[in-house]
């Protein structure tokens, strides 16, 4: 199956690299496609326009780019469109919701906070999927447990509701090592920009993917035993400790006027 890469973000929003970077790493690295999610608010119709027309220029048989956006909402909730490049002109969730699905794309809570997970289960609109696993906020070793749950009890609602596993990819030296194996039509990836978008999407919301980490497989349904949920909360949970105090260690030394070599941040994005 495809092998894909989730949450992208290019210099056409805050991204550090450029879209044809972007291709020569995911290429080196044995993807076969990625979905693009810029940030909305970076853009007008004209740099819509050169968004897609690059992500189609820089597609062949060999690899694709699905352009999509990431919408700012409310109470600083994010919304991923996969699949869809038109603004939204709302910061009402449910109303991006709206939009997404109403241009064919697939709606994505992405990296919900745990105080948004009671306003969501609120909401009279549910998106098609919620990230579960987004490794620039979860961190590369694990995700929280309680965002399966909250995918579970969604499900009680919206029973086609889907666990999205994303890189959230802003630098170049980011942590990759989270992918997606697709179940599309090969063959579609290759006739052009139309039939790939189609085939990825249709893949998606068939639940036709998974998430794939150090040869471990995540099921698009979010389905995980509690030994597997109990065995993520505690690793998640150390991850955060070291990684908080990491943070308050940044925050003293820049009070000092030091701040940290660029290797060092380069470093430190390897592994957060």
């Amino acid at each position: 199956m495809p092998r894909a890469v989730f949450h992208c973000h290019s210099t056409y929003s805050d991204g550090e690299c450029t879209l044809a970077e972007l291709r020569e790493m995911f290429v080196a690295e044995g993807f076969d496609l990625a979905c693009m999610t810029d940030h909305a608010e970076f853009f007008d119709a004209e740099s819509l326009r050169a968004y897609r027309e690059e992500c189609d220029a820089l597609s062949d048989e060999r690899f694709r780019f699905v352009a999509g956006l990431e919408y700012e909402c409310e109470r600083r909730m994010h919304v991923l469109g996969y699949g869809v490049t038109t603004l939204a002109g709302t910061t009402d969730p449910q109303e991006v919701i709206r939009h997404i699905e109403g241009a064919g794309g697939v709606s994505v809570i992405a990296h919900p906070m745990d105080s948004m997970f009671e306003w969501i289960e609120t909401f009279d609109v549910l998106p098609f999927g919620v990230e579960a696993w987004n490794t620039k906020y979860d961190g590369r070793y694990a995700p929280r447990a309680r965002t399966f749950r909250l995918v579970e009890r969604l499900q009680n609602r919206k029973p086609e509701m889907r666990a999205f596993y994303g890189t959230d990819l802003h630098w170049r030296h980011q942590y990759r090592g989270l992918s997606n194996s697709v179940a599309c039509d090969d063959e579609a990836l290759r006739r052009g920009a139309a039939s790939a978008r189609d085939a990825v999407l249709a893949a998606l919301r068939r639940g036709d993917f998974r998430g794939v980490k150090d040869g471990a497989e995540l099921p698009s349904s979010g389905e995980l035993s509690d030994e597997q949920l109990a065995r993520f909360e505690s690793v998640n949970t150390r991850y955060h400790l070291w990684r908080n105090f990491l943070k308050r260690a940044k925050r003293m030394s820049g009070r000092v006027g030091k701040s940290l070599p660029a290797p060092i941040k380069s470093q430190l994005r390897r592994i957060f």
